[in-house]
């Protein structure tokens, strides 16, 4: 007898044997069953999705202005330190604008100046000669009434030379009034100075922005860290706005997770995370969540909401902007009394197990905890090493107090 025909032999009897002890259990009203045993165990209860790697304490720079990029003094993976030059863009039209600022700016601040003290150093010095002159006239034309009003009380001046010499006097006072409001600040009215003032605080602000974007020319490390992106390149013309350089301490970097709105309530601070990335195959970085979702947004056809988790990534491995497998454990039970999922049925709000006791079933009501894909915990209402029935051999629903028998275990 060859080897396959001593194989199909042996399954010929083997499935006589199943057929028979069947049909002997039939005989006794037994059901066939699979059952197992419980056990004490460690069971974690998780959440997998999806996110993605993002830099902590991240320093981009953009353009502040249309420039030439002039040198590119590093590369992207170059470890930087604190004030070291990165790249200089041409900086010839910054100095035209900080050149021409400055010029506004000077001549605005002696426009206030000449408000402040009443003109010009030369209109100072002629009010003060203008006003000399006043008050003498003004003098005189005192004089010249008092001498008029004397003649006309003997009848030697008429009463129209009285009033000329009064006229005047008026004439004089009123000029030299003028002359003291405008030497003592008075030349210029509330509005003529307001719009001089607002015209010396625009320059200096147009200044102040010509000097940064002078001092912009050159872009210098923030702080230490990694250069991980690098769009500048030497010669190459960039408008505002364009990013020139991002730097980060890439040894603890961020991970934005997307979170299923029913999966939500179960997270909170501090719990344990395990992120896996496909262009590192094999390899897992731990860390945990330091934010859990204020609120849900829409990510493509999902409603979730947005975990950030702190991850050690010491190796220098991951890299920002990469996406990533993640996953979040929830909750975990050392020595758990543990069962299969498909042991545990419910009923209303009850759940219950069929233990098997003395060739039959006995429904027991538990009480439940944490759960994976396949187990779930038993908190209360079975005993340790307890057999319970996991489904009948020929689909028959189980029922309490059904004699049964073990087949598969």
């Amino acid at each position: 007898m060859n080897h396959h025909r001593l194989m199909a032999v042996v399954a010929g009897i083997a499935a006589a044997i199943v057929v028979l002890g069947a049909f002997v259990s039939l005989r006794r009203g037994e059901i066939p069953i699979r059952a197992e045993q419980a056990t004490r165990g460690l069971i974690t209860s998780t959440i997998s999705t999806n996110g993605k790697i993002e830099a902590v304490d991240n320093f981009e720079a953009h353009a502040a202005a249309s420039a030439t990029v002039k040198r590119v003094l590093v590369h992207e993976g170059d470890q930087v330190k604190r004030g070291q030059l990165l790249l200089q863009l041409d900086d010839a039209e910054a100095r035209a604008q900080a050149a021409k600022a400055l010029a506004r700016l000077k001549a605005s601040e002696a426009d206030l100046q000449a408000v402040r003290s009443g003109g010009t150093h030369e209109e100072v010095l002629t009010v003060r000669s203008d006003l000399v002159k006043a008050r003498a006239e003004r003098d005189a034309a005192q004089r010249n009434l008092a001498a008029m009003r004397r003649l006309q009380e003997r009848d030697a001046a008429s009463p129209s030379e009285v009033d000329a010499a009064q006229a005047r006097l008026q004439t004089a006072q009123a000029q030299l009034t003028l002359l003291e409001q405008k030497a003592g600040g008075g030349r210029y009215s509330r509005p003529e100075v307001a719009r001089v003032r607002a015209q010396a605080e625009q320059a200096e602000a147009e200044y102040h922005a010509a000097q940064e974007l002078l001092r912009n020319a050159n872009l210098t490390a923030p702080r230490d860290g990694i250069v991980y992106s690098l769009p500048a390149r030497q010669g190459a013309f960039v408008n505002a706005g364009d990013l020139l350089v991002q730097v980060a301490d890439l040894h603890t970097v961020q991970v934005r997770a997307f979170v299923d709105e029913p999966d939500i309530g179960r997270l909170a601070n501090d719990e344990q995370v395990t992120v896996t990335w496909e262009g590192q195959p094999g390899r897992s970085w731990g860390g945990k969540v330091t934010r859990v979702p204020s609120t849900v947004v829409v990510h493509g056809t999902r409603t979730v909401g947005e975990v950030t988790c702190a991850v050690n990534n010491q190796d220098l491995k991951l890299l920002p902007n990469v996406n990533v497998n993640v996953t979040i454990t929830t909750a975990r039970r050392d020595a758990a009394l543990l069962v299969s999922r498909e042991a545990v049925h419910q009923n209303d709000a009850k759940k219950f197990v069929y233990e098997v006791r003395n060739g039959g079933l006995q429904r027991r009501y538990v009480e439940t905890g944490i759960s994976d894909l396949t187990r779930i915990e038993i908190t209360s209402g079975l005993g340790d090493d307890a057999v319970v029935a996991l489904g009948s051999m020929r689909g028959q629903a189980l029922k309490d107090g059904m004699d049964v028998r073990v087949v598969q275990q």
